[in-house]
């Protein structure tokens, strides 16, 4: 009736109805839920302490586990892969076993003991840390203060607060400083160490020579010395500080926290990070074989730059510059390529960081700070929390909540460094396996292990002969002897395999100079790298004196950087010149002999510096060798086409005087005007045989000019027999 009456008001009064009831539905819900939490409450009070003690015996189980866990990862090994000729083949850094094994390695030669100065400055760095804590402790705190009187309106406690805040600026100043100088220091001190280890293994025993030329395993290793280990060394003293100090500053600031917050809201807030620190591990890139990726594409890019400068000039000639930009565009692009994918990967999980280390975990704190006050507005919680005293309690209440909200964003920013640190750990992991590898590799290398791979020839061979012992594995005997060099049954062998003579043995007393011969790639010079100690003895036995009693000249003579009067006493020193007696005149006689004196006058003196590689001419050069072999005066002299850009007469006074002397010459040459130097010639076919007898200079040469007229005529019979077969067939 009332609702075809009134229409309106019928559905007015049902509307009224439902939100009446939809009202006391919420109200009810609501009440349910207040008395529920406040039941929660009340009882969490009154079991406050059990509630504690099961979270501490919670965190110590985690704590367990997280260092089984990080033991387990310390002794896990990576399988080692192998390519098909038996070389390793390293995947990327990680963070196992092998990651701790190269930090132990490389932090003993970085700091090298306990009372080292390297420990002493770390030591000082922690003071520092540990110092800068307990000033931002302090801050934290007065922080509250200030902002607790000037809610209460107390004018003289709020001045006096920021006295004490900006006199508190001089230390933490100071601190800031000081951390940052030690740390920089720190990092110089670890570059030195560790460079001066490497350079003790690489320049000695010719290590620097075979790591080119004998392994491959290390393609530039100018890079990793000059670079890799600077990267390391910055990365390494930057990582301790960036661990050090954060994880100080979380340890003090939750033990502040669980003071005033309770041991319970701060269990909820490390739950929360560690959720979400495994899933930010979970979608981390692997940045450590980025990282060790990137170093490598970098020296491949190093190289292609530094092999055009030092082949520059053939370059030039061959006008191959469009050849080589391809080259180095390739290699630039490969590392362009590479690094835009690390930016790409950098953009999604550096977003998730900030976001989670920021903003979530910001959120987290403020919520803990906040549980305590709103839980005293609970009915009937007021008997189970603790209350201020009413008259100081909403000062107060502030002042905490400042201090406490300090604490949480200084802890939360504390535990989000530690976050990036985890990315710079692994950073760190690169650097390390790639300078571990080449500690690895001069050890290897200063130990006589070789690792190359196998091309042409010496592949098919090595596949091939798979059950026979390989050449490259063996090791002959080499015997020091007082004047002599004698070869016995040492086959001469390319660092790649290929085997140029399967045994040579010859032998040489002082003053019987050899002569060796033969068409090119035959082992000539192989030979004088077996006997120089930059190739090992392969096989047999090699007899020779000791490497200061052999001295080689290349046919292009190495000029180091230094004086003029370097180039002559290289690899002496001065003050190595001065023990041995000899003065500026012996060295300007020893120039007369090979008629360059006025080279001390026309360059500027004994002390003028240049770039002599480009100051003197080819000539030059080889006179300036042969005056070092004179000042040197060795037992054995290994000449190398020496004297292919002076002229007969000057060679002539060259091999004249170096026989005068007592040096026994051992010539690679094909200049018959050589000949009449030496007793003996060693001859190579080409085809892995050999002759070694002696030397008649004039019956040899007359032989060759016989064989000369006869291979001319056999050549003009060869013409007249074409002719006439080309006349007998347009005859008949």
């Amino acid at each position: 009736m009332i609702a075809k009456a009134n229409p309106d008001m019928f559905v007015g009064a049902v509307v009224d109805r439902v939100q009446d009831a939809l009202y006391k539905h919420v109200h009810n819900f609501k009440q349910r839920q207040l008395v529920i939490l406040t039941k929660a409450v009340v009882v969490y009070a009154r079991h406050q302490k059990t509630v504690q003690r099961s979270i501490v015996v919670l965190v110590c189980i985690g704590l367990i586990d997280r260092l089984r866990r990080m033991i387990k990862l310390a002794t896990s090994e990576r399988q080692p892969v192998k390519d098909p000729q038996g070389h390793h083949i390293r995947k990327g850094a990680q963070l196992n076993k092998q990651f701790f094994e190269n930090m132990q390695r490389l932090v003993a030669i970085a700091i090298p003991g306990l009372l080292s100065k390297e420990f002493g400055m770390l030591v000082a760095h922690t003071t520092l840390l540990v110092f800068r804590t307990i000033l931002s402790v302090v801050v934290a705190a007065l922080d509250g203060q200030i902002v607790s009187s000037l809610v209460r309106l107390r004018g003289r406690e709020f001045l006096t607060g920021i006295a004490k805040w900006m006199a508190m600026a001089v230390p933490a100043t100071l601190t800031n400083s000081l951390l940052g100088y030690v740390q920089t220091m720190l990092a110089i001190r670890f570059r030195q160490n560790l460079t001066e280890h490497v350079h003790a293994k690489y320049l000695s025993n010719n290590t620097y020579y075979a790591v080119g030329n004998l392994d491959d395993r290390i393609k530039n290793a100018d890079q990793l010395i000059a670079v890799d280990v600077a990267k390391f060394a910055n990365s390494l003293a930057e990582i301790y500080s960036n661990l050090a100090k954060p994880t100080l500053d979380a340890f003090v600031y939750n033990v502040q926290l669980a003071r005033s917050l309770g041991v319970e809201s701060l269990f909820g807030i490390m739950v929360i990070i560690q959720m979400s620190m495994g899933m930010l591990r979970m979608v981390a890139p692997p940045f450590g074989q980025l990282v060790a990726q990137e170093q490598r594409l970098e020296g491949d890019f190093y190289f292609a730059h530094s092999r055009l400068i030092e082949n520059a000039e053939e370059i030039a000639l061959y006008r191959g510059h469009e050849a080589e930009k391809r080259t180095i565009s390739r290699r630039y692009l490969r590392l362009v390529r590479h690094v835009n994918r690390i930016f790409r990967l950098n953009v999604f999980y550096g977003m998730l960081e900030d976001f989670i280390v920021k903003y979530f975990w910001g959120a987290a704190g403020l919520l803990a700070c906040a549980a305590p006050v709103f839980a005293e507005r609970l009915p009937g919680a007021q008997r189970a929390v603790a209350m201020l005293n009413s008259d100081n309690k909403f000062g107060d209440r502030t002042r905490d909540f400042i201090t406490n909200r300090r604490l949480l964003l200084s802890g939360s920013d504390a535990l989000g460094r530690m976050m990036y640190s985890y990315r710079e750990i692994v950073e760190l992991a690169g650097y390390a396996e790639r300078v571990s590898d080449l500690l690895t590799v001069l050890d290897d290398v200063n130990a006589g292990n070789y690792e190359k791979a196998r091309v042409g020839q010496a592949a098919e061979k090595l596949y091939e002969s798979a059950n026979e012992p390989d050449i490259i594995s063996q090791r002959g005997k080499i015997v020091e002897s007082t004047d002599d060099v004698e070869f016995i049954n040492v086959p001469i062998v390319s660092p790649n395999g290929d085997v140029l003579v399967r045994q040579l043995s010859f032998h040489v007393k002082p003053g019987r100079h050899l002569l060796i011969v033969g068409p090119n790639g035959c082992g000539k010079s192989s030979m004088f790298r077996i006997l120089g100690g930059l190739w090992p003895v392969y096989g047999g036995t090699l007899r020779k004196p000791s490497m200061s009693q052999i001295f080689y000249i290349p046919q292009r003579p190495y000029l180091p950087i230094g004086t003029l009067r370097d180039q002559i006493i290289y690899p002496d020193s001065v003050e190595d010149m001065q023990q041995k007696n000899v003065s500026d005149a012996d060295l300007l006689e020893i120039l007369s002999v090979v008629q360059l004196e006025s080279i001390v006058e026309r360059e500027g003196g004994w002390d003028e510096v240049k770039p002599w590689r480009d100051a003197l001419s080819g000539g030059d050069k080889q006179r300036i060798a042969m005056a070092r072999l004179f000042y040197h005066r060795p037992r054995y002299a290994i000449m190398d086409e020496c004297t292919s850009a002076v002229s007969m007469d000057v060679e002539k006074i060259m091999y004249t005087h170096a026989t005068e002397l007592g040096i026994t010459l051992l010539t690679v040459s094909h200049r018959q005007s050589l000949w009449k130097y030496h007793n003996y010639i060693l001859q190579y076919d080409g085809h892995g045989g050999y002759v070694f007898s002696k030397l008649d200079p004039e019956r040899r040469i007359a032989l060759m000019e016989e064989k000369q007229q006869i291979e001319q005529e056999l050549a003009l019979i060869r013409d007249m027999e074409a002719r006439l077969s080309e006349l007998e067939s347009q005859t008949f």
